[in-house]
């Protein structure tokens, strides 16, 4: 699936993941590959990119995330890679 990590500013990150894991605002959740369509909001804390063995850390301030037919966008205030 793609992923899309966006803020006012850039794009902060932007490729293929095989597992995605958010700071929900009820709590952290996954995304797989093939997942349903969702639209969740977002709250400060860590979302992680897994490509393979390799995983990306990002800190981000909150926000919102789509899902829909393997495509993930997450827009948010601030985001930096740890």
């Amino acid at each position: 699936m793609y992923i899309e990590l966006v803020t006012p500013e850039n794009v902060i990150y932007e490729g293929q993941a095989d597992v995605v894991t958010l700071p929900g605002t009820e709590g952290s959740f996954q995304i797989l590959n093939n997942h349903a369509p969702i639209i969740s909001s977002l709250k400060n804390g860590e979302l992680v990119i897994k490509v393979g063995r390799d995983e990306r850390f990002f800190d981000v301030s909150g926000g919102v995330v789509e899902v829909l037919q393997n495509k993930i966008t997450v827009l948010t205030e601030k985001a930096e890679e740890n």
